[in-house]
């Protein structure tokens, strides 16, 4: 790494504390001078850093910028491995992966924007992705995933973004089947998995999966300005919340088998014991959400006491009026 991304994954990892201009220079074997152009390098890249004459420099809280090298720092667990790639701007952080893919990439990688100018969503919607107010990631992950395992996957990456959130916020997330996460009445992150190769096997031996959180984004379009929402928790980094992210989601992914984080989908689910409408086939249907099944599937009784399990792609779910 330079001397300037090594100053500022040491920064990063000292948040809480000035670190003198003489302590960096000697760290690093360079002279104080270059240790203050590093610094004024950091500044230009978008950081905001506190300088104290005779205490030295500490990375401000105000700086919220993308930073692989934090990012690989605050990942864990089966989550270490991952190859983390940041990205000013992309279309779509998926159709970067697919595009890796398609290139050959065999590595489990973390792609990451600050900005998408295609962001994409469920059933070919759109999803609103501006420079520097969310997070736009995508998990590029190879696996050998039975087509029903595959489906669980939006489930187990709606329940880590719940997770990392409450562990790094007071808030208390919940999440609307089957893929989008909620805070006080508001959607403020969606997923949208997509599965490639294999599949005439019944298996998806390449996972893509996207998650697009809201962390301070106000300005949405008109189309969604009524029902969209942000994070907005002070303090909250970015860089931290996809780490957190990324962890939780790679410890579920690779033990699957293990259907405890949907106890976790549960307690957060806000459609349990409502009434939804729900479109089959562009049909309008009114059940009662009853639970959640062990793959994520949404248990309905319908107006005639029928009971029946709706699973993720066909059908889109609406809290009754």
């Amino acid at each position: 790494m330079s001397l300037k991304e090594n100053i500022l994954k040491f920064l990063l990892e000292n948040t809480d504390t000035y670190i003198s201009g003489q302590q960096l220079a000697e760290n690093f074997g360079v002279s104080r001078n270059s240790v203050w152009k590093a610094v004024n390098q950091i500044k230009a890249d978008g950081y905001t850093v506190d300088s104290v004459s005779n205490r030295g420099y500490r990375l401000s809280a105000k700086s919220d910028v993308l930073s692989g090298n934090h990012i690989k720092s605050k990942l864990h667990g089966e989550a270490e491995e991952l190859n983390v790639i940041v990205l000013d701007s992309v279309d779509s952080t998926n159709n970067e992966a697919k595009r890796m893919t398609a290139n050959g990439c065999d590595r489990d990688t973390l792609i990451i924007a600050n900005e998408q100018t295609g962001g994409r969503g469920r059933l070919g919607r759109s999803f609103y992705s501006p420079k520097n107010t969310g997070i736009y990631m995508s998990f590029l992950l190879h696996t050998q995933l039975e087509l029903s395992d595959a489906v669980a996957v939006t489930t187990a990456a709606a329940v880590s973004v719940v997770r990392a959130i409450e562990k790094l916020t007071p808030i208390t997330p919940v999440i609307k089947w089957v893929n989008d996460v909620y805070i006080s009445d508001k959607k403020i992150c969606g997923i949208l998995t997509e599965g490639m190769s294999g599949f005439e096997q019944g298996t998806a031996q390449t996972v893509i999966i996207g998650i697009g959180i809201n962390i301070t984004t106000e300005d949405f379009p008109d189309d969604i300005r009524d029902r969209a929402g942000a994070v907005n928790a002070d303090g909250l980094h970015r860089n931290d919340l996809i780490a957190e992210t990324a962890n939780e989601l790679c410890r579920i992914f690779c033990n699957l088998s293990d259907k405890s984080y949907i106890d976790d989908y549960r307690r957060c689910s806000m459609v349990i014991g409502k009434k939804i409408d729900f479109y089959r086939n562009n049909v309008k249907q009114t059940a009662k959400a009853m639970n959640i099944d062990q793959n994520g599937g949404l248990i309905v009784m319908l107006g005639d006491g029928t009971v029946t399990t709706l699973t993720s792609g066909e059908v889109t779910v609406r809290l009754s009026e």
